[in-house]
């Protein structure tokens, strides 16, 4: 699968100057939101990323992604998705207004409950690590994280969790204080 070509496809890679999420700016940037808003698409990306998980052997009770950008695509996977257990379930970690996410008194998680988080773009890791710690305080235990894009500068595990991703594709990014001159010759887009 041509991940890059989907995101193009769907209008959703974009070249200028971007600040990211985690704070750090960018001249090229993946809008996962764009591409998911297309249903078939997102259904292509959720097989494809549940296949990938399959093929590792990983086995999970559940995925989670973190509101908003991987609800959507953990629903999607978890899909297409099956283990020993049979089918798993979608569920979500949400903002919890200090600065960590929380999972939905709705949602139960039982103790050492193996799950999978998921998210679109991996750039430093920092809404995935924060519902992988949501659903771990409620009980469970991450046994891999998944996501369509891994743009991280070093390849391998996240912070001791397997990563399964269907590219990888690594763009340049700078911290606010390295912004390099042509690059901030160009408007700033938050993002």
């Amino acid at each position: 699968m041509d991940v890059l070509a989907l995101y193009q496809q769907a209008g959703a890679y974009h070249e200028g100057h971007f600040l990211l999420a985690s704070g750090r700016h960018s001249p090229k940037f993946l809008q996962s939101t764009t591409l998911l808003q297309y249903p078939h698409l997102t259904e292509q990306v959720g097989q494809a990323l549940a296949e990938r998980l399959m093929a590792s052997g990983v086995q999970a009770d559940f995925l989670i992604g973190p509101a908003m950008g991987g609800v959507t695509l953990a629903y999607e996977t978890a899909r297409h998705y099956r283990s020993a257990a049979g089918r798993p379930r979608a569920i979500f970690a949400e903002k919890d207004g200090q600065g960590g996410m929380k999972i939905r008194e709705a949602f139960t998680v039982g103790e050492g409950e193996p799950f999978i988080a998921v998210e679109d773009v991996l750039t430093t890791g920092g809404s995935v690590l924060k519902a992988v710690r949501a659903a771990e305080a409620a009980g469970g235990r991450c046994v891999a994280i998944a996501c369509i894009v891994d743009r991280r500068a070093q390849e391998g595990p996240l912070e001791g969790y397997p990563l399964v991703s269907l590219t990888r594709l690594v763009f340049d990014t700078y911290p606010p204080d390295e912004v390099p001159e042509w690059l901030a010759a160009i408007p700033l887009q938050e993002i």
